[in-house]
């Protein structure tokens, strides 16, 4: 029966391999431990028992290790961290033409003013939004 338990921790290292998470590993090693367990043990209840105590185990003891050593700070894109910054009309923002256009930091962006508001060309602006690939700007006053 330890052939099946080495076969199904081959499974899991794969399966972990092709995941992002880390948690099929566990299950590898509660395979690998129950292994050995079958050795001595030739009950299948008890070594799936064993598989499912010490993978458990597993996870919740090193979940908080895992938590300290991965980066789960979400890091914002360009786009999402133009959000709240100043930029200058350089071309006439007009909604229901479509036309407009925000130099943000060095950056041009196409520009919808808020609520289909038209702004002038020279006008410094907040961006309020994103909306695909436009900045929904609105005039500092």
């Amino acid at each position: 029966m330890w052939y099946i338990w080495l076969i199904l921790a081959g499974i899991f290292v794969i399966g972990e391999v092709l995941t992002s998470g880390f948690l099929i590993f566990w299950f590898s090693l509660g395979s690998l431990i129950t292994m050995v367990v079958s050795f001595f043990v030739p009950d299948i209840t008890i070594q799936t028992a064993i598989f499912l105590i010490s993978s458990v185990i597993l996870i919740l003891a090193t979940k908080p290790l895992v938590k300290k050593f991965a980066n789960t700070e979400t890091i914002k894109t360009n786009a999402q961290s133009i959000i709240g910054k100043k930029g200058l009309v350089t071309k006439d923002i007009n909604s229901i033409k479509a036309t407009g256009q925000v130099k943000i930091e060095g950056e041009l962006w196409s520009a919808i003013g808020i609520n289909d508001m038209e702004i002038k060309k020279g006008t410094e602006v907040e961006v309020v939004e994103l909306k695909g690939v436009k900045v929904i700007v609105t005039p500092i006053k």
